[in-house]
């Protein structure tokens, strides 16, 4: 089907909650997409860091046509092949860089979306806290509740989510947004010192972004992770770290928080998990996921026979010796190469998860991805003078390269 059908009949029958750049691709392998003419454009943003492997990898393309030749859904109510396997795999992703002799196993609730993997992570950590309280003697219903999230933060679109993402421009539309939430600023630990001074006994979590993503890539400073790890320590409440963007070897470790030295209670995960096929994952330490008890928490399409069997040959592929390794050195090349070029004032980012912001001579970054387009670029846009690029982890310093020579020419 053409762009030109394709864009009608979206008009017509697709509700409009995205502003859809003017190319259909139809095709894809590797660093490149192709669309409904033919032309090739290479990829910087993978779906929004959810082709981990590239588009159509051949071991996720077996993997996910065996599957579906054998069984496709079955639903939670069974055991399937592959979800233990990935949730051990998960479990020692994350206590990969414990500082423990004998770190905790963590537990893992598949589900659909960071979202969904995010609504899990808020669940469980008020739950945690009310099944502390009962245990303590103290009614339940005094358990701490409030969850303490980052200004600028995003953790999704549902209700819950959209609550804990702290952007009144996002949330204003949609009040009333359930209560419970509060923000900080980023990086300011007298402010975080001082909201737990007044505040810790009602805190039960605190749920960051190690980078920010959807902001354009900012990361916390160590001094700021460290002090969340250590108020709520002192607090008795919980670290939570939405992994959903700069988990899954996003920054060349398995996940972003391990840049920093901590290690958190729950960590959600969703994007490249799968390399595509759509799964997110709610993973806590063992004492704290036994909270859970049947029917607390529940989803139909959730860790699916299709999902875990892609997201089982994305993580074996991930983990082989010198993968992560190569992300980090690619994706420090890039920084480099970006730092170079004209107008471009500043460069964040670890491993493949980088972003960068324009001069206010430059062309908008708007501007830019469009232009982009017409260059052969997929690149992306995350405010009036910011570009992030999360391209496939199989970039190679030669794609960046050509990326470089095309920005170099478009700015």
């Amino acid at each position: 089907m053409t762009l030109a059908r394709e864009t009608a009949l979206e008009s017509e029958y697709v509700m409009g909650t995205f502003a859809r750049k003017p190319v259909e691709f139809v095709e894809g392998k590797g660093m490149v997409l192709i669309d409904d003419t033919g032309k090739e454009y290479l990829d910087f943003l993978s779906g929004i860091g959810v082709c981990s492997l590239g588009h159509c990898h051949p071991s996720v393309v077996q993997a996910v046509s065996e599957q579906a030749a054998k069984l496709i859904h079955v639903s939670n109510y069974y055991y399937i092949e592959h979800r233990g396997e990935v949730a051990q795999l998960l479990s020692n992703m994350l206590n990969a860089y414990a500082d423990e002799p004998s770190p905790e196993t963590w537990k893992t609730f598949f589900a659909n979306s960071g979202a969904e993997a995010n609504e899990c992570a808020i669940k469980l950590a008020r739950l945690y806290a009310r099944r502390r309280a009962e245990a303590a003697g103290i009614d339940g219903e005094l358990a701490p509740r409030l969850i303490v999230t980052l200004a600028k933060s995003f953790h999704g679109r549902t209700l819950a989510t959209l609550a804990a993402t702290a952007q009144p421009a996002k949330q204003e539309a949609f009040q009333p947004l359930p209560a419970g939430f509060t923000s900080t600023p980023i990086n300011d630990v007298d402010a975080l010192e001082r909201l737990f001074e007044t505040q810790g006994s009602r805190i039960c979590a605190v749920m960051i972004e190690c980078i920010q993503g959807e902001s354009g890539v900012h990361p916390c400073t160590e001094e700021f992770i460290a002090a969340i790890r250590r108020l709520t320590e002192e607090h008795g409440a919980l670290m939570i770290c939405d992994e959903v963007q700069s988990g899954i070897f996003r920054t060349g470790l398995p996940f972003g928080f391990q840049n920093f030295g901590v290690l958190p209670d729950i960590v959600t995960m969703a994007k490249g998990i799968a390399s595509g096929v759509v799964a997110g994952a709610c993973a806590a330490k063992t004492s704290i996921a036994t909270a859970f008890a049947p029917g607390d928490h529940g989803t139909t399409f959730g860790g699916s026979n299709i999902a875990m069997a892609a997201a089982h040959v994305t993580l074996s592929t991930l983990l082989a010796p010198g993968v992560g390794a190569q992300i980090e050195s690619v994706g420090a090349y890039m920084r480099e190469r970006l730092a170079r070029l004209p107008h471009v004032q500043e460069v964040r980012g670890f491993g493949l998860m980088n972003g960068i912001d324009l001069t206010h001579e430059a062309p908008s970054a708007p501007d830019i991805v469009a232009a982009g387009l017409e260059e052969g670029l997929v690149l992306n846009a995350t405010g009036p003078h910011t570009l992030r690029f999360l391209p496939p982890l199989i970039c190679t310093e030669a794609d960046v390269d050509v990326l470089v020579q095309k920005l170099e020419r478009l700015l």
